[in-house]
């Protein structure tokens, strides 16, 4: 079995929580094994994320450069290519910078590249058997690929759920002299913060988060009233500001925010991994949707088919009651 690599993505000295999600992942992969965790970046922010990782890993790599201080893809290509053993397997987290650095490296390694893996089921001869969605989840197709030769497999974030274990204390490896040079062709300038608007949906531990199903703008105003109701906010997906029914501010998804309510109900919503990609922290899923088939009824901890323009007005009723 080649050995399974996690590329921990972190951000001012906090690992993502996919950090234990990819863990969960290659489990799948090798039950026998943990992955070992792969961490790039520079300062003091690095070797705190290193610490916090040991808790989850075995073994943590620390790939300490300047020049990866900020996150750039085509840096992390190169120090991971100088760094990793030959034909090894790389889970990487499918959001903004898994989907830039994945594709390339696989190139890099020659091996194999799997994008958005939502399960993994298994060793079947030199194969590794992994399910991805297709047509915004509509459909789930089964693949196999040859992992003896190396991989590269981004992951779905929240779709391996981290099993309970005591904390491991793991060992942090400084791979840092490994590395080359570092240069590449485009540079980091600045990051701009997303304008806040009238509500901050980070800030509450119940969305009421509404999507194409709501119809009209004048429907919005079931879910604030169900929302109000139940000390929430109302969120929503894309399609309802590209209508303009709510702000920008109010998005849930890879181009929106990202938000790690305790309860999100998705009324109407069809559920594809833009959307879903916004969600952390493992939050309790109510799914109401007209459609049986429609995607977030595979990760909702609850289901619902009805009509949410029926539907919510009646609940609404019961939660004031």
């Amino acid at each position: 079995m080649p050995r399974i690599f996690a590329y921990v993505e972190h951000q001012g000295g906090v690992p993502d929580e996919c950090a234990v999600e990819l863990a969960a992942a290659g489990k799948k992969i090798d039950p026998a094994a943990l992955p070992t965790a792969v961490v790039t970046g520079w300062g003091r922010d690095l070797d705190a994320v290193c610490q916090t990782l040991r808790a989850f890993y075995t073994e943590v790599w620390k790939i300490a450069n300047e020049a990866l201080a900020y996150p750039n893809a085509e840096l992390v290509r190169k120090a991971l290519v100088d760094a990793l053993p030959p034909y090894s397997i790389v889970l990487i987290p499918h959001a903004h910078f898994g989907t830039d650095l994945g594709p390339g490296l696989s190139i890099k390694l020659n091996s194999t590249f799997v994008p958005d893996v939502v399960a993994i089921e298994g060793i079947e001869g030199p194969y590794l058997r992994v399910v991805r969605q297709e047509f915004g989840g509509q459909l789930s197709a089964h693949f196999r690929c040859d992992i003896f030769s190396g991989a590269v497999i981004n992951i779905r974030p929240g779709a391996f759920k981290p099993g309970d274990s005591a904390p491991l204390d793991g060992t942090i490896i400084d791979k840092s002299a490994e590395v080359g040079v570092l240069a590449a062709g485009r540079r980091y300038l600045d990051t701009i913060a997303a304008e806040s608007g009238d509500v901050d949906i980070k800030k509450y531990p119940v969305l009421v988060s509404v999507g194409r199903g709501i119809q009209e703008k004048d429907n919005v105003a079931i879910a604030e009233e169900l929302a109000e109701a139940m000390g929430a906010a109302v969120s929503c997906s894309r399609p309802v500001v590209d209508a303009k029914w709510l702000p920008k501010s109010r998005q849930v998804g890879s181009s929106g925010q990202t938000v790690k309510p305790k309860v999100y109900m998705a009324c109407g919503i069809s559920g594809s991994f833009q959307h879903l990609a916004g969600l952390k922290g493992s939050p309790f899923i109510v799914a109401i949707n007209k459609n049986p088939k429609a995607p977030i009824f595979q990760v909702a901890d609850v289901g619902i088919v009805d009509d949410i323009l029926e539907f919510l007005p009646e609940l609404t009723e019961k939660v004031k009651a």
